[in-house]
């Protein structure tokens, strides 16, 4: 079994999404609880709206601070999606981060810990 690296122990558990720039928060609770996840050396998971998401993840560190940076493959309201994304450990230890939907929307995002 792989080691999980250093820097995932920062980022491991479930983070609750609170702000997104493009989405409201009526909408990111649209189908359940919008939520990041990050679980083991390399695996996690993302939710709000009607988009649910299975992330690969890679640790390691942006401008000197831990960084999480993730591809995921999912559904958007049942149609097939994927993109891309990036989380680090903001303030008031806080995961700020980018998401992507691969030829779509993208959002900056804040998450505190669920």
């Amino acid at each position: 079994m792989a080691k999980v690296p250093g820097f995932a122990k920062a980022f491991v558990g479930r983070w609750r999404i609170v702000e997104m720039d493009v989405w409201d928060s009526e909408f990111l609770d649209l189908a359940e609880e919008a939520h990041l996840t990050f679980q083991g050396k390399s695996d996690g998971e993302i939710a709000f709206g009607a988009l649910k998401g299975f992330l690969d993840v890679r640790y390691g560190a942006r401008d000197g601070s831990a960084c999480a940076e993730f591809s995921w493959e999912g559904h958007d309201e049942n149609d097939p999606s994927c993109g891309r994304g990036w989380a680090m450990i903001g303030t008031a230890g806080r995961l700020v981060g980018h998401f992507y939907i691969h030829n779509g929307d993208d959002s900056a995002f804040v998450c505190e810990r669920g």
